[in-house]
């Protein structure tokens, strides 16, 4: 039997940043450990992350800031939970700014730069072969960011890496799907040749179509789990 549990990168021995917390808590999310409206509690993130609490806060209020948890008037931080309407908004903007950075993208591309993801893509297909899904999510995320920086505008880059971690959530059920993870890598491949051929078409497609199998699993899921649930509420 495949394991998908995330070890947690707290020690005792060492107190963690606001950053560190940001990222294990990212990680819960995204595997499952905790669940959409499960309360985030202070002491107990003080104690797991070995962390006072202004850091525990910093890192709460970052996942605030990013969409991943919401503090409701008179309650504790709890994970976001998001709608299908939620989902469907932030792979509306995921596009937008994803398959503009995709017509920005000098081609043909450097040579250097198609090296470079090569190496990155070389390093998901190791990970999913070994079903080591926390590097397979770290290195997914170390692609794209490469991927999109080749736009050249910084302001554009931000807000496409902003919308990719508000979609984390969303990312819980293919990660852990070996055809979608195989599907996926499919993709970072042909995303490489497109590159290669100077393919504007096939490469602002192929961008376009690589985040709507995430989106269409969850909303599916979230659908099933909540049948009287209206799309908005």
């Amino acid at each position: 039997t495949e394991s998908h549990v995330v070890e947690s990168p707290g020690s005792a021995e060492a107190e963690l940043s606001a950053a560190q917390i940001v990222d294990g808590l990212e990680e819960d999310i995204l595997f499952g450990r905790v669940h959409p409206r499960e309360r985030l509690v202070e002491n107990d993130l003080m104690e797991r992350f070995a962390a006072k609490r202004h850091v525990v806060r910093q890192a709460l209020a970052e996942l605030e800031r990013i969409g991943l948890a919401e503090r409701l008037p008179g309650r504790s931080v709890t994970v976001k939970d998001l709608t299908p309407d939620d989902v469907e908004q932030i792979y509306a903007m995921r596009e937008l700014l994803e398959t503009a950075a995709a017509r920005w993208m000098p081609l043909p591309a450097r040579e250097e730069f198609l090296a470079q993801l090569t190496r990155i893509q070389q390093r998901h297909d190791a990970a999913a072969a070994r079903r080591d899904l926390r590097s397979l999510f770290r290195i997914n995320i170390v692609f794209h960011d490469t991927l999109f920086s080749e736009c050249g505008n910084r302001h554009l880059v931000e807000h496409i890496a902003l919308f990719g971690r508000k979609a984390h959530a969303v990312r819980s059920l293919s990660i852990t799907h070996t055809g979608e993870v195989q599907a996926a890598g499919r993709d970072h491949w042909a995303i490489i040749q497109a590159l290669r051929d100077a393919d504007r078409k096939a490469l602002v497609t192929l961008c376009r179509d690589h985040i709507q199998v995430a989106k269409k699993a969850y909303v599916e899921a979230y659908r099933a789990r909540f049948p009287l649930t209206r799309s908005g509420s």
